[in-house]
């Protein structure tokens, strides 16, 4: 079969083009970073989980925040490895097929879609979480379905309409958003005289244990930073752009996170409330502060936050699973482009609907929106953490074969893999510690439904293998064409 004829990939149709290409070259840098920021969300962190993290980390919750920062940024160095050579719709995916060959790859595009798909479920839930909560303040009742879909519809739309909407529409929201969560942050900080905090810079009362704990709930709100590099070719200089974007993202939106965090605790010392069991601290002390309007605004600005993240995800999600069909990995429409969107409507189409029906489905089993969102929050990091792994263990691998690699690069590598082992520890736990304590029903499932999710992956893997022989060489020869691509390109 011919890659025009909507059937599943022969060893000859692998050979065959395509219908359509991505819009090249159409995004700005400020358009490619707002891909990774909205992923990333950092309004909704200080908004929803910083209790979370303050319960474990007390008065060490900023450095947790520092900490977490300083360790995806090294592993963002690993990333740029890649990033500053060659870029593709494939994002880590492609990555790690050139460091580690292409059963790794593929198995890390794997946890790459099940980290994205389900950071989309989990900020749909907030989306309906925010969106009830707003109008049940003005007397109207909701249903929960009915804010799935129209997060659902609204994200797939833009998604499918034009690359470019979608990022403005991205930048747009949670510009609004973070600048309405800074404001409120000045109001707190000024409400305290612009104190300096001495109980925080001393970490009075934290233990060296619970920071590190805590950084497992940080990097869960870092997850999907690297998301810009799925903008491969519709990016503006990709091989400028992307780099700056994986690692100014982590910076600016830890930055973020470390203001809000000084500024919460403080806000919240002396209050009757405790913060580590509040669970909309922004909202509490912009209603205790006097601003209850401010509060309101902040939570229309998450709202947008939350949407925007579905929206990236669903972006992300589908230009991964592009790059997989046309190498013969999914079905071959799921490769196709909209001839005159230029974007990948069949696999936003399917990202999507995923993004919809899990949750629904779940909800309509008995599971509320809020558990769900912390499943799904949970879950996602382990696509994460493992992608994460690979791809720095990839790094040093990949610049041997082109031979620059350098002493520095491996102390890169060791030490991203030494991070992100750190929160992996932490969410599985170790028995019988009390620093990584095992988790609880129904977390202790968690892990598993993962490792599931990878078996299968692996298993799919070997099928296509076994069926279209022709599917490896096909990707390396696919791949390799990208990297030709850009080293004549900057050689010329």
């Amino acid at each position: 079969m011919d890659s025009n004829s909507g059937q599943t990939p022969t060893n000859e149709s692998l050979k065959t083009p395509h219908i359509g290409s991505l819009k090249q070259d159409c995004l700005s840098y400020l358009e490619v970073l707002s891909q990774a920021i909205s992923v990333i969300a950092p309004s909704t962190v200080p908004a929803a989980i910083l209790g979370l993290i303050f319960a474990s980390a007390g008065n060490g919750t900023w450095l947790s925040f520092v900490l977490g920062m300083v360790g995806l940024v090294i592993v963002s160095l690993n990333i740029n490895q890649f990033a500053k050579r060659s870029a593709s719709p494939g994002s880590l995916y492609t990555y790690i097929v050139k460091g580690l060959g292409p059963i790794a790859g593929v198995l890390s595009g794997w946890g790459l879609l099940f980290g994205y798909m389900l950071t989309g479920m989990s900020t749909l839930c907030g989306f309906s979480i925010f969106g009830a909560m707003l109008l049940n303040q003005v007397g109207f009742h909701t249903s929960v379905i009915a804010w799935f879909a129209l997060g659902t519809l609204g994200s797939c739309y833009i998604a499918y309409k034009d690359i470019q909407l979608s990022a403005k529409m991205m930048l747009s929201f949670e510009g609004a958003s973070l600048i309405a969560v800074t404001v409120l942050g000045f109001i707190i900080w000024g409400h305290k005289g612009f104190a300096i905090d001495t109980a925080q810079l001393t970490l009075k009362g934290a233990s060296p244990g619970g920071i590190l704990t805590a950084i497992v709930l940080v990097v869960f709100g870092f997850s999907g930073f690297e998301s810009s590099t799925s903008l491969g070719e519709e990016a503006k200089k990709p091989l400028t752009s992307i780099p700056r974007s994986v690692i100014q993202s982590v910076v600016f939106s830890g930055a973020i996170f470390t203001f809000m965090a000084y500024v919460v605790v403080l806000g919240f010392q002396g209050s009757s409330e405790d913060l580590g069991k509040t669970d909309a601290p922004l909202n509490f002390l912009a209603t205790a502060l006097g601003y209850g309007p401010l509060g309101v605004i902040i939570n229309i600005g998450i709202l947008l936050s939350f949407f925007s993240c579905t929206l990236a995800c669903i972006n992300s999600t589908a230009r991964i699973v592009f790059s997989m069909a046309r190498h013969g990995l999914f079905h071959d429409m799921l490769g196709h482009a909209h001839e005159k969107n230029e974007t990948p409507h069949y696999a936003v189409f399917l990202s999507a609907l995923l993004t919809f029906l899990i949750p629904a489905a779940l909800y309509l089993s008995g599971i509320s929106p809020f558990d769900g969102q912390g499943y799904f929050g949970t879950l996602c990091s382990f696509g994460f953490m493992l992608v994460y792994i690979l791809i720095s263990i990839a790094a040093p691998i990949y610049l041997k074969t082109i031979g620059q690699l350098r002493k520095m690069d491996l102390v890169y590598s060791v030490a991203g893999v030494g991070f992100m082992i750190l929160p992996l520890i932490g969410t599985i736990g170790i028995p019988g510690s009390t620093l990584f304590p095992m988790p609880t029903y129904p977390n202790n499932i968690l892990p598993w439904l993962f490792v599931v999710y990878m078996a299968i992956g692996l298993g799919f893997l070997l099928l296509q293998r076994f069926r279209y022989p022709a599917m490896i060489p096909t990707m390396k020869s696919n791949i390799r064409k990208v990297d030709v691509h850009f080293a004549e390109a900057e050689s010329s």
